[in-house]
């Protein structure tokens, strides 16, 4: 302990508490919660492969791509928080808006990818238990994305509204650290579901 902290104990003063920003701590809080669920759901694909009686697949050689986009995605998304550091309004709202198109160009291949699954004949319902994995995995993170969206679009017009975003970076980091967080999430379930077909 410091002088100074042995001083305010003997002089009753409050003691500083360390804190987190409310919003900040409930994102973390359903990162934390997301990433829970998505690892009891690959616990359960793994338990159900072991039982026997799998089909072996190819996953979509789009989900290739996919992967390079929502990666770029979470570049420009780096840009988007350091312009609003600097109040570089226009470089913010391009790299935010880059990565908005970007988010949605992966939703578009996820849907041409599970094309390409029924085109090979893996349904969702069908006998094909393997399959039904994959659709739920991924459409599943598919809809965590969709909800990344619509944070995007409220950082994006939230950022036409303030004269000096870096006093109020709140918004743009709690979006960048989701963003990035499903990023991180898809190269997971991605390489998960290429080594455990």
């Amino acid at each position: 302990m410091t002088q100074e902290h042995l001083a305010n104990i003997k002089l009753g003063e409050p003691e500083e508490t360390l804190s987190m920003n409310p919003k900040k701590f409930m994102l973390w809080l359903a990162i934390v919660s997301i990433t829970m669920m998505f690892a009891g759901w690959t616990s359960g694909y793994l338990v159900r492969k072991a039982e026997g009686r799998w089909h072996e697949f190819e996953l979509p050689q789009i989900f290739w791509y996919s992967t390079i986009i929502l990666f770029v995605s979470s570049i420009s998304m780096i840009f988007a928080v350091r312009a609003a550091k600097k109040n570089k309004f226009s470089t913010l709202k391009t790299a935010i808006s880059i990565t908005f198109v970007f988010g949605l160009v992966f939703l578009i291949t996820q849907v041409i990818g599970f094309s390409d699954l029924i085109e090979n004949q893996l349904y969702f319902a069908g006998s094909d238990v393997a399959a039904s994995w994959i659709y739920v995995l991924v459409g599943l993170h598919g809809l965590h994305v969709f909800s990344g969206l619509i944070v995007l679009l409220v950082s994006l017009v939230s950022s036409f509204k303030f004269t000096n975003e870096s006093k109020n970076l709140t918004r743009i980091q709690l979006c960048a650290t989701y963003w990035h967080f499903l990023d991180i999430l898809w190269l997971y379930l991605f390489f998960f579901l290429y080594f455990n077909r």
